[in-house]
């Protein structure tokens, strides 16, 4: 048990620069207080005990802001960074190292009883200000969610998910779409490209300005024509002969 609270401590020194002595984690940090709760809760939650379990979850969520249901599981140095109006369902499991920040909700879409309706974050997962993750998918080691988006499908490993609903930019040799290096700790999920709804957006207007130069083009190979019948040099050097539009590479990125 001390072991895991030190790690606990450890994790909090590591990741929030505003910490300064384990003493002052331990005495005004909510998101500490609502670990240790939790670990309480959920001991009694797995031993029968639903009602006690309830109600110390019911006093934690008063204490500290952060709702977590006494059944969901959580892993070792998860931290809930602020974290005032979190919100962590039933079947909702978290995982090694993941860092949570305010107003997240780890929510389900489903209202049926015994089945898997609340996400499962793999480890290192950050999930940032205001996201919603809907439904009982998984998010994976070292995935990132942008601030505010709406997460309602997987999330690949090392993936970045922003936007609403989120659309997933993949890692990069193995990197993490953030912007900060992949030693270092990001709080929150920018990436280093643009969205992939604006990438999509700005091919689709590449290509059709491609397609009124190619347009232009074929007028003037016409008027040459036109002009010197028979002649049988009169296509321009520039016209495109082969197809260039990224039709597949443009659907990935909306996320159909």
């Amino acid at each position: 048990m001390f072991s895991r609270l030190r790690a606990d401590i450890r994790c909090i020194l590591e990741r929030d620069p505003a910490a300064r002595s384990a003493w002052e984690v331990i005495t005004v940090y909510p998101g500490f207080h609502a670990v240790v709760l939790h670990r309480w809760a959920h001991a009694c939650w797995t031993h029968g005990f639903k009602w006690p379990a309830r109600f110390i979850a019911h006093v934690a969520r008063g204490l500290t802001g952060i709702e977590i249901h006494p059944a969901a599981k959580l892993g070792e140095r998860v931290f809930f960074d602020h974290a005032m109006g979190v919100v962590v369902g039933e079947t909702a499991e978290i995982g090694d190292g993941c860092t949570i920040y305010q107003g997240v909700t780890l929510g389900g879409t489903s209202l049926y009883k015994g089945t898997k309706r609340h996400p499962t974050l793999g480890k290192n997962v950050v999930v940032s200000a205001g996201a919603k993750v809907l439904g009982g998918f998984l998010v994976g080691d070292g995935a990132k969610i942008g601030s505010n988006a709406v997460v309602i499908k997987p999330v690949p490993a090392g993936a970045t998910a922003v936007g609403i609903p989120a659309r997933i930019i993949p890692s990069k040799a193995g990197e993490s779409a953030d912007v900060a290096a992949p030693q270092k700790f990001s709080a929150y999920g920018i990436t280093q490209d643009d969205d992939p709804l604006s990438q999509a957006m700005r091919g689709l207007i590449d290509n059709a300005a491609g397609q009124e130069h190619q347009i232009a083009l074929l007028w003037q190979a016409i008027e040459k024509l036109s002009a010197h019948p028979g002649t049988k040099d009169c296509v321009p050097c520039d016209a495109a002969r082969d197809e260039s539009f990224e039709a597949e590479k443009l659907t990935q990125l909306i996320g159909k």
